[in-house]
């Protein structure tokens, strides 16, 4: 909403004359260099050889640049209007990096894409608008290299990112997201899973009142994700391990933990006791078989080892916490 006030500052793109429209230029090509620059750096550890091509993509963009300041400074002077794309109203936009740094290698490369359609749309506009011909001929140019820039994308991929080595970074991009989010995730999930499980049941049928069986389970739940997320993030700084920002894995191992107590907590808000038990078995029993599905796909462990471990080890942590209850 609030774009809409401030849109009526922006100078509409027809109101350029020809110096600004060359200036706008100017400072996108030079913004657009910075971009690919910035991916660069984000790519440069785990994939070194797509932060090669983006490189080599912002020294494109320089020279674009060069060009436009050249063909400035023959027909304006040296003095170029401090102009850029959010002076102009309608005109595309770009994220800032810190809305970037975290993206896929796969979005980043879209991102790309579309930063370069922008670019041909806005040549394709601006020639339109000069007269001089060597500037016409220039913008045009330059369209027509824009357009070609996904060719150009292509090509330095397949110089510094055959598909062998595209494989290899895709490797590392789904190592690093195990290690940052999968495996403390994973952890948490179990931890939250099992070890409540002994005291909400043993709450359950030691009081058999529902509400102070959810209390019990609300307290463990979140006692267990402040403790396990405070662990993971203080034990390994993500430095020597590879393992990622310790603050994201501690949110994702500390959130998991929380939700796999609170996956069996929560049916004991339903009043009747027998009801609410046959419910939260149910969802142990579900998350149990979904803890030892996940164990398979990611951690590439033994499906049938996985249950063994997990749903057989769940099932006695469960049956103590009933017989305790009982006794």
């Amino acid at each position: 909403m609030f774009d809409l006030f401030r849109g009526s500052g922006r100078r509409p793109f027809e109101s350029l004359s020809e110096d600004e429209i060359l200036a706008l230029a100017i400072s996108s090509e030079e913004e657009d260099s910075r971009i690919y620059l910035s991916y660069a750096r984000a790519l440069q550890e785990q994939a070194p050889a797509s932060a090669k091509v983006f490189r080599d993509m912002a020294e494109v963009e320089q020279t674009h640049r060069n060009m436009l300041i050249n063909q400035f400074r023959q027909r304006f002077g040296e003095e170029i209007p401090l102009i850029r794309r959010e002076h102009v109203r309608g005109f595309y936009q770009r994220k800032p990096d810190w809305l970037v740094k975290n993206l896929s290698l796969e979005k980043i490369r879209a991102q790309a894409e579309l930063m370069e359609q922008q670019a041909y749309n806005f040549y394709v506009e601006a020639q339109k608008r000069v007269t001089d011909a060597s500037t016409r001929q220039l913008l045009g140019d330059l369209a027509l290299a824009e357009q070609g820039h996904s060719d150009i994308a292509h090509m330095l991929g397949e110089k510094h990112t055959p598909d062998e080595v595209r494989d290899e970074e895709a490797a590392g991009e789904r190592r690093q997201f195990i290690l940052t989010y999968v495996q403390p995730g994973l952890a948490g999930l179990m931890d939250g899973s099992v070890s409540t499980l002994a005291p909400i049941f043993a709450a359950a049928f030691a009081t058999q009142d529902t509400w102070q069986t959810f209390l019990v389970g609300l307290s463990a739940s979140v006692g267990a994700g402040i403790s396990m997320g405070f662990t993971e993030a203080s034990h390994d700084d993500g430095k020597l391990s590879g393992r990622g920002s310790p603050l994201k894995r501690g949110l994702a191992c500390g959130i998991m933990t929380t939700i796999g107590g609170l996956g069996h907590a929560l049916p004991y808000l339903i009043p009747h006791f027998w009801t609410a038990t046959i419910v939260a078995a149910i969802v142990v029993f579900i998350e149990l078989w979904a803890i030892a599905f996940i164990q398979n796909k990611y951690m590439e462990t033994p499906f049938m080892r996985a249950v063994f471990q997990v749903v057989f080890g769940g099932s006695l942590v469960l049956a103590a916490g009933i017989l305790i209850g009982n006794s």
